[in-house]
């Protein structure tokens, strides 16, 4: 685990000093979300820092981060779109659990899983469908999903939920204009890597993916990847996304029960030590998933600060970067750290 190299105490400072001398320092291209920042001189100066912290990554970033007991919030790039990666298996998640809720699936509900279902990025179930047959539970499934990004459970679960696009209707449901879910994870990876013709799904088989992918020359493979940063599919804002995770945390949208689950499978995802753990206090707790795809790299969950100081949901996007993974998760554990230390000292807003 990355260590920090600067106190708490001394972010503080800076961020005082930077609000001080905001009339003599030059502008700086991020977005004030609400006349709430524009009125509050540390909120104005913590999101100059984020804009500094950013330029690790070496890519755009956006930068949501929400104070939920609060409401005080920053954005950075807040309204742009970015590719989501697999930080689109909450919104899966919530579907799901919302079809649970109303009783049209069961979380003990047995699934067989056919050789077709095996996409890539999927060596868990791969591993066990190699074993003989195979059927596991939606909360196993949504388990792998979540704790450990396999795309052949978040593809499984996707269909379960009633498609892609009951996803995205239920985020409209919800207020939420910023994330759009189009693709299973296998459409997905395949437009990113330039594959412009699949057989019908239920053709599909690992093998498979093995030669079509590899059959695509280098040059096309960068184009479609470029071409995939500004593909509106499958994105998200950085608001919308905070704006999701303060639903989750508020259980404003499931049954108590299952918001409960949601955010218990979250607490334990065992990706991206490096992102928004990465410089935090050891021990911290923070309900969070990870997704990195090409150029994107990706996280968003919800911190909590110590002392009974609240929660912060965070989302943080990086897009067309062309530094190393290394690179682009150190921006993001910084920025997740200036944002953990903000909110943690500075509990009230300044005038």
């Amino acid at each position: 685990m990355l260590k920090s190299r600067s106190s708490a105490g001394m972010l503080i400072v800076l961020l005082v000093l930077s609000a001080l001398v905001a009339a003599q320092t030059p502008a700086v291209a991020i977005s004030i979300t609400n006349a709430r920042t524009a009125s509050d001189p540390s909120l104005q100066a913590l999101e100059r820092e984020i804009a500094r912290l950013a330029k690790v990554s070496g890519g755009v970033v956006g930068v949501t981060a929400i104070h939920l007991e609060t409401g005080r919030r920053v954005s950075m790039n807040g309204s742009e779109r970015f590719p989501m990666a697999s930080t689109f298996k909450i919104p899966i998640a919530v579907q799901l659990l919302t079809r649970i809720d109303k009783g049209e699936v069961k979380l003990d509900q047995m699934i067989d899983i056919k050789q077709s279902d095996l996409h890539p990025g999927s060596g868990t179930l791969a591993d066990l469908f190699n074993k003989g047959g195979l059927a596991l539970s939606v909360r196993n499934l949504m388990e792998l999903m979540l704790l450990i990004s396999d795309n052949s459970a978040t593809d499984v679960l996707l269909r379960t939920a009633g498609g892609a696009e009951a996803v995205t209707t239920r985020m409209r449901a919800l207020g939420i204009d910023g994330i759009n879910v189009n693709r299973s994870t296998a459409l997905l990876i395949a437009d990113w890597v330039g594959i412009r013709n699949l057989p019908p799904e239920d053709q599909w088989t690992p093998a498979l993916f093995q030669l079509v992918f590899a059959s695509v020359k280098p040059e096309d493979q960068k184009a479609a990847a470029k071409k995939f940063d500004s593909d509106p599919r499958d994105t998200s804002t950085p608001d919308g996304m905070a704006a999701l995770l303060e639903k989750i945390y508020h259980r404003d949208i499931l049954k108590p029960e299952s918001g409960d689950l949601l955010l218990d499978i979250m607490r334990r995802c065992r990706t991206g030590e490096a992102r928004l753990r990465g410089l935090l206090p050891q021990g911290t707790e923070i309900a969070h998933k990870t997704g990195t795809i090409g150029g994107t790299t990706n996280d968003v969950g919800i911190v909590t600060l110590p002392d009974n100081a609240g929660h912060v949901a965070i989302a943080v996007f990086v897009k067309s970067s062309e530094k190393d993974t290394s690179a682009r998760e150190r921006g993001i554990a910084e920025i997740a750290r200036a944002v953990h230390d903000f909110f943690l000292f500075q509990t009230r807003a300044s005038s």
